[in-house]
């Protein structure tokens, strides 16, 4: 179900599916042609085995490391490596981190949301999954199972452009090229499941905890994946309560556990699959790059700059 007057409401229209498959095929032809243009590259799927080709040439992880800042240079060259970690002292600065979930709500409570509703977890890539549109202060305003069954996870405002919110962040230029911010907005409970996307990304937790799960490219051939997009793939396994009598290649998977915190910000290059649950309320953004992954790219030459 979804809600009225979205539209109206600023936000963008709800997907639809396609009417035959006939339609299926040409638009995902279509949205693989215009993914490939906008990544400077010429094939989607190729794009994708060469990811996973150098994974497989990858250490595998036992812990995220965290480091310090990294100005662009540094950040490149250590993100050419393909593999994720945690900054510290890049989202402390924002303004947003200053607000609290009342200031949001007092400022900005008449800007239109759209929430994740019924069983989104199980039916997280499907262009029909249920919606409700709403104004902020009606969303944070919701009582605990108002609008959701017992058994179905709380609403979930995610992957929302919200540009009102984003002038109180200050990104930094580790991309040449990035998609607009989504914002994550959501009480404990609130998860995406385990999935990946073939763009580069950074993803900055401004309020609360979370847990994320992160599992290297080159493990999809034990996750039981299946293909939302030509740049997005999900997996029904959760490494969090692991179902090995269902899903028994997973014990294969390497899953790394990592907690972000208020002020972190989390490099997840393209292609690793990552799982995102929310331990308390919480307000994350991120931004996926728009262009060939950096994994892949000729190392930039001088001096390094890493840190921690």
């Amino acid at each position: 179900m979804s809600g009225k007057g979205s539209e109206s409401k600023g936000l963008p229209p709800l997907p639809t599916l396609a009417a035959t498959p006939e339609e299926a095929a040409a638009r995902k032809l279509a949205q693989e042609e215009r993914d490939a243009a906008v990544r400077g590259v010429d094939s989607i799927a190729a794009m994708r085995e060469a990811v996973k080709a150098h994974a497989r040439s990858l250490p595998l992880l036992t812990d995220i490391p965290r480091i310090k800042r990294l100005d662009a240079q540094a950040f490149a060259e250590r993100a050419a490596q393909g593999l994720p970690f945690l900054m510290t002292g890049v989202v402390s600065r924002w303004p947003l981190l200053r607000l609290t979930p009342h200031d949001l709500r007092e400022q900005y409570g008449e800007m239109p949301v759209r929430a994740r509703t019924g069983d989104y977890i199980r039916q997280a890539f499907r262009a029909d999954r249920p919606m409700r549109d709403m104004t902020l202060r009606e969303y944070l305003d919701l009582e605990p199972g108002r609008i959701h069954g017992p058994d179905e996870p709380p609403p979930y405002v995610g992957n929302m452009e919200l540009r009102e919110l984003n002038r109180l962040c200050h990104w930094p230029a580790y991309f040449q090229k990035m998609g607009p911010p989504r914002f994550w907005l959501g009480p404990i409970g609130t998860m995406t499941p385990l999935h990946c996307d073939f763009d580069d990304n950074i993803f900055a937790q401004i309020w609360g905890t979370k847990r994320i799960f992160l599992v290297p490219p080159h493990h999809d051939e034990f996750l039981y994946v299946r293909e939302a997009n030509p740049v997005l793939f999900g997996s029904p396994f959760d490494p969090e309560q692991p179902d090995f009598d269902t899903y028994p290649l997973a014990r294969q998977a390497n899953a790394v556990e990592v907690i972000v915190e208020p002020g972190d910000m989390l490099y997840v290059p393209a292609g690793w699959y990552h799982q995102v649950r929310a331990l308390t309320f919480s307000l994350s953004s991120n931004r996926w790059a728009r262009g060939k992954p950096l994994s892949l790219r000729k190392p930039v030459s001088g001096p390094s700059g890493r840190t921690g």
